[in-house]
């Protein structure tokens, strides 16, 4: 369950427990709670009971994206970047906004984009490890191998 669902079943089990007549206290060590959350649920359910205790949706403007158009955009994005015409196989948030364009209609800010990675699909920030293009795998394992334990003991 997620955090916001165990604290909604915190409180239905404070209102089980309100209507079987236990103290605050006892609740509050029950439930492992402080007395002042117990006070504050006692007096939302004596108002209006059980469905008082319960979740409110979330206030504020509605995301721009649904959840399937957010699992679509999620799609595009797994495939690559190359397969949507970019050079690079690189996701940038300029890149991940014209994929989301396309995909779902919808225009979303820079911001609005990273809240999108970062929040809805659960991605991070990931930087390519810079590497020079002559660079020898080989020749470094063998320099590590052979040269540094010489120069080493020449301490």
């Amino acid at each position: 369950m997620t955090r916001p669902q165990l604290a909604e079943a915190r409180r239905v089990r404070a209102a089980e427990l309100f209507g079987q007549g236990c103290s605050s206290v006892e609740i509050a060590r029950v439930l492992e709670v402080s007395d002042e959350s117990v006070r504050r649920w006692k007096r939302l359910w004596e108002e209006g009971g059980t469905p008082a205790l319960r979740r409110r949706p979330a206030t504020g403007r509605p995301p721009k994206l649904d959840d399937g158009q957010v699992e679509q955009v999620r799609a595009a994005l797994e495939q690559g970047a190359q397969v949507h015409g970019f050079e690079a196989d690189l996701w940038t948030l300029e890149r991940v906004g014209v994929v989301v364009q396309r995909v779902a209609g919808v225009s979303l800010s820079r911001a609005s984009v990273w809240r999108l990675l970062t929040g809805r699909l659960g991605w991070s920030l990931q930087r390519p490890e810079r590497r020079a293009v002559e660079r020898d795998e080989s020749e470094i394992a063998r320099w590590i191998a052979h040269e540094w334990p010489r120069i080493k003991k020449g301490r």
